[in-house]
Formats: C-alpha cells, sequence, structure tokens
C-alpha cells in the first residue's frame, strides 16, 4: 500500500498523524455543476421553486456541508475552518448552475476534502429542491481545482 497514506503497514485504514506537520495557512477550491431541464432552470432562475430560494438554500447547506465533512469522511481530520465560500451561478449553457466552493484554514492539513464536500452538497441540496420538476438532473464535473499550502505547495487545475 505504498504511497496511500491512510493505511497502515499491515494494510488497515487509519486517521494519518498530522501532528509532526507544520501549521500553515491552507485553502482548496472545488467546482462542479448540476445540469436540468430548460423548465427547471427557468424555475430557479424566476425565484418561482415551491420549496423557496434554491441558490441560497444550496449556498447555506454547502457551508454546513464543509463544517461537517468529518463526520461524513470517517478518515477525515477535523479543522479549524476559517472561511467557506460558495458561489452558485446560472448557466444557461448546460442549462443548470454552476457550483464553486472556497475552504481556507490555518493548521496541519489541507481543507480539499471540505471544499468538495461543500460542493457535493450544495448540488445534492439544488437537486432536493426541484427534482419534483426534474428527476433526469445530474451532478457532475466535481473536482479540486485550487491546493494550496503545506509541505506538497500549490496545485492549480488551471
Amino acid at each position: 500500500m505504498s504511497g496511500l497514506t491512510h493505511f497502515n503497514a499491515k494494510g488497515e485504514a487509519h486517521m494519518v498523524d498530522v501532528s509532526e506537520k507544520e501549521i500553515t495557512a491552507r485553502v482548496a477550491t472545488a467546482a462542479g455543476w448540476v445540469s436540468m431541464s430548460q423548465e427547471a432552470f427557468d424555475i430557479i432562475s424566476g425565484g418561482t421553486a415551491k420549496k423557496g430560494d434554491v441558490l441560497a438554500v444550496a449556498q447555506l447547506a454547502g457551508i454546513m456541508g464543509a463544517k461537517k465533512t468529518p463526520e461524513l469522511i470517517p478518515l477525515c481530520h477535523p479543522l479549524p475552518i476559517a472561511k467557506v465560500a460558495l458561489d452558485l451561478e446560472l448557466d444557461p449553457e448546460l442549462p443548470g448552475v454552476q457550483i464553486s466552493a472556497t475552504v481556507k484554514t490555518t493548521g496541519q492539513t489541507g481543507v480539499e476534502m471540505e471544499a468538495l464536500t461543500a460542493v457535493s452538497t450544495a448540488a445534492l441540496t439544488v437537486y432536493d429542491m426541484i427534482k419534483a420538476v426534474d428527476k433526469t438532473m445530474e451532478i457532475g464535473g466535481v473536482r479540486v481545482t485550487l491546493k494550496d499550502g503545506g509541505k506538497s505547495g500549490r496545485y492549480s487545475a488551471t
């Protein structure tokens, strides 16, 4: 299992010991999308969804998702999150919603999982709020687009 830090020498899962790692400022950004029918897109963009403001609720859900990441991902460290910002933009070309999340901390491990969870939770919330209109929606493209801080340095998908 060389190179996989979440497994010990016996191949058993364990939480990585980060106690010797340097405390540094860390940031991660993730992105994804929800594609949908034109009817669903029009309802969201027109603000007429029966459950309320889809983008506002999804934004809050994404923030909550980032904060709950260690409760959902078994080997993820609980971190003192300093910032979570979500950007949900209507994209008429999909049609659908483009989602981006940025998470910041100062600590001994990165916040990629928190950014990915924020995007995923926001996307699932969009689906939940408009599924009565369109059950064929698709969630996709969830990926890390930026990671900075720590020993491995900077990664940017662009």
